[in-house]
């Protein structure tokens, strides 16, 4: 079973978006780290790059594959979690500890379209079937 976290909001691609105020903590799941194995990069975005909610800021790799990464939420990024540069595993370690880049939110309510902990423990439940 896909390991979710209580106040987090998921997307369809696999992200996470943890609010505080007026920013968003982005990362990837837990149940897309497993599928990717053990990362190896982290393509970041750079500070005061903006994204819109569905499109593409990065991509991790791993031994076995590389993704897309795609943002929850839209907003400009204020900070990336440079921590990752050296060590792209941290991701491997906690998935829901390791954030990848803080935005500052454009638009708040974008969070209502996203799925709690338990709508994203079934998706995940169903994509594996």
């Amino acid at each position: 079973m896909a390991k979710t976290i209580e106040g987090l909001y998921y997307s369809e691609s696999h992200e996470w978006v943890k609010i505080e105020g007026e920013y968003g903590y982005v990362g990837i799941t837990d149940y897309a780290q497993q599928a990717m194995g053990n990362i190896v990069y982290v393509d970041m975005p750079e500070e005061g790059d903006e994204f819109g909610a569905g499109e593409e800021f990065g991509a991790v790799e791993s031994v076995k594959a590389a993704s897309d990464l795609i943002s929850p939420v839209s907003g400009v990024v204020e900070e990336i979690n440079e921590a990752l540069e050296d060590q792209p595993e941290l991701i491997n370690k906690d998935a829901y500890e390791t954030w990848i880049m803080k935005v500052k939110l454009n638009d708040p309510s974008e969070i209502e379209s996203l799925m709690d902990a338990a709508a994203y423990a079934g998706f995940c439940e169903k994509e594996q079937h």
